[in-house]
């Protein structure tokens, strides 16, 4: 459906363009538009492999366990019905992990894993369980200490100061974060007590 939108989207702004006469604006728009996508790219490449290189520095120090091992106590209350040793814990705190380093990439094939074991442990069932809920609800609003990516476009782009926006994005993501838990419980309160 969403590329019916896109490709619809696209014709419109053509037809649009055509009509108008503006034909030359919308061709080096696009010429001028993928030069900046190549260059953004190839930016952002160095900067998360950078970063992903530290979080594997981190996994082998075994940074990583201790900062799942701090964590564990916060996700076994957030996912109550997640059994102990379960894999799908070990995958949601390693996506919030990654999360926190600002690497959403690495991060997306964790989360994807950690929902297919969450949905294992649904049985399977098409509906979304309690635990999938809270999972989708964290990942998207999660806490970022370091966002690599926005650095690295800020870099890109000759900030004078690229890393500026760690301290508000600190605490955007920590209020985004509570925000969506609560309003994560207030729905499954309201759910559990109509049923």
């Amino acid at each position: 459906m969403v590329n019916y939108i896109w490709v619809g989207l696209t014709m419109i702004g053509f037809i649009f363009a055509a009509v108008n006469g503006t034909m030359n604006e919308v061709n080096e728009a696009i010429f001028k538009g993928a030069k900046e996508a190549v260059t953004l790219c190839i930016g952002l490449i160095s900067i998360l492999v950078f970063w992903l290189g530290m979080m594997r520095i981190a996994e082998d120090s075994g940074l990583l366990k201790k900062l799942s091992s701090l964590f564990e106590p916060l996700v076994k209350r957030l996912f109550p019905e997640v059994p102990k040793n379960h894999p799908a814990l070990g995958y949601i705190l390693s996506n919030m992990i990654a999360n926190m380093f600002g690497l959403g990439n690495a991060a997306t094939p964790l989360g994807i894993k950690a929902m297919e074991q969450l949905k294992e442990l649904n049985g399977g069932k098409t509906e979304a369980s309690r635990s999938m809920v809270t999972f989708l609800a964290i990942n998207t609003a999660s806490i970022t200490i370091i966002p690599t990516t926005v650095i690295a476009i800020r870099m890109n782009y000759h900030s004078k100061s690229p890393t500026e926006i760690v301290g508000p994005t600190l605490i955007a993501t920590i209020l985004s974060a509570i925000a969506a838990i609560l309003i994560d419980r207030y729905f499954y309160y309201r759910r559990t007590r109509k049923g």
